[in-house]
């Protein structure tokens, strides 16, 4: 357990972030992985995608999740095919949709989906949102790439801590000149809403951002978070190595003094991985002229990295509880994703 900042026998070792640390993060979200480190031991893992983590989540992406010719199949793409029809037909009650990424990455998962629909001249616009501004830059350069006739915007947002911005939503070029209504499809793809620590608030900032005739899809891993067999694969694997790498650097914490370790964690129902401490440690923060200390002692860790699957029961609760009806899903060929379509429960 984390120690209160008491005496303690031997002088614990220190870690002092870098001035990369303070570059990075915004004070707001500084003061908000403190409390995360002193409450439930913890970095948010959408922390990880910002400064230098916006390259290793693109570099991931390509590494692992790209088609190329010795692995042609990809699970965004590969639902989003398979659920076009359906969604074309969900939004026959405007002429003009409005894609709306949130979590956009690279925005390569959608680029065969928008492709189709501007065939049939659909697409309205496309806004990229992400809680990192890295990799909203490397989706513009991509986006702008593939259609630089559609309208592009982009912004960061936290869904965890807010909605879609409605300006963003009210914001449709050429639309209203043709008389024409817009349907938004929210996409969060990447299986992100199982990295979510509060996934329920983040339903809610879904559910509140959404008008009648809205769509929100959702991918993520289906089945039994206690039935992983300790075998670290996709983000678990690399992604969570390279996360490791990069917060021991900007915290300041030697290799010497850590071990990443992965495990089944039945609190929190997820497979997560830790900075796992060998000493005695304390963190000195300096923010805002005040100097605040987390102290841990040696087996202590700190979780970097998290997911949880979804049994298709339990997810249909937690989005009744937001107020978000499941209207239809379907999983890959190895059902081992989902994909979820969502709108509001009708009141």
């Amino acid at each position: 357990m984390v120690k209160s900042s008491s005496n303690i026998a031997d002088s614990p070792r220190r870690a002092i972030p870098t001035p990369d640390f303070y570059h990075t993060f915004s004070e707001v979200e500084i003061l908000e992985i403190i409390d995360a480190l002193k409450i439930r031991q913890e970095i948010p893992l959408k922390f990880s995608y910002k400064g230098r983590g916006a390259k290793i989540w693109d570099d991931f992406y390509r590494k692992y999740i790209i088609p190329t010719w010795y692995r042609t199949s990809n699970v965004e793409i590969e639902l989003l095919k398979d659920n076009f029809p359906y969604l074309n037909d969900a939004c026959q009650v405007g002429n003009k949709v409005n894609i709306i990424d949130v979590g956009a990455g690279n925005s390569f998962p959608v680029k065969s989906f928008i492709h189709r629909l501007d065939k049939l001249k659909k697409v309205n616009q496309y806004i990229a949102l992400d809680i990192s501004g890295g990799l909203l830059e490397v989706s513009q350069k991509n986006f702008n790439k593939w259609f630089p006739h559609i309208n592009y915007l982009n912004g960061v947002i936290d869904i965890e801590n807010s909605c879609i911005p409605a300006n963003l939503l009210d914001n449709q070029p050429g639309a209203q000149a043709e008389n024409n209504s817009i349907t938004n499809i929210i996409l969060h793809l990447g299986v992100t809403i199982g990295n979510h620590h509060h996934r329920a608030r983040v339903f809610s900032n879904f559910k509140n951002s959404m008008q009648a005739n809205d769509v929100l899809v959702l991918t993520n891993e289906i089945g039994s978070n206690s039935q992983w067999n300790g075998q670290a694969r996709g983000g678990c694997d690399y992604h969570a190595e390279n996360i490791y790498r990069w917060i021991k650097e900007v915290i300041g914490i030697p290799s010497s003094d850590c071990q990443l370790v992965r495990k089944y964690d039945s609190g929190r129902d997820s497979v997560v991985a830790n900075i796992q401490f060998l000493y005695d440690y304390t963190i000195d923060f300096s923010i805002q002229g005040i100097d605040k200390s987390i102290n841990f002692a040696a087996g202590d860790h700190i979780t970097i990295w998290r997911h949880h699957k979804f049994e298709i029961p339990k997810l249909r609760q937690e989005l009744e509880r937001a107020g978000l009806q499941l209207v239809r899903y379907s999983t890959n060929k190895y059902s081992s994703h989902i994909m979820a379509i969502c709108t509001l429960i009708a009141q």
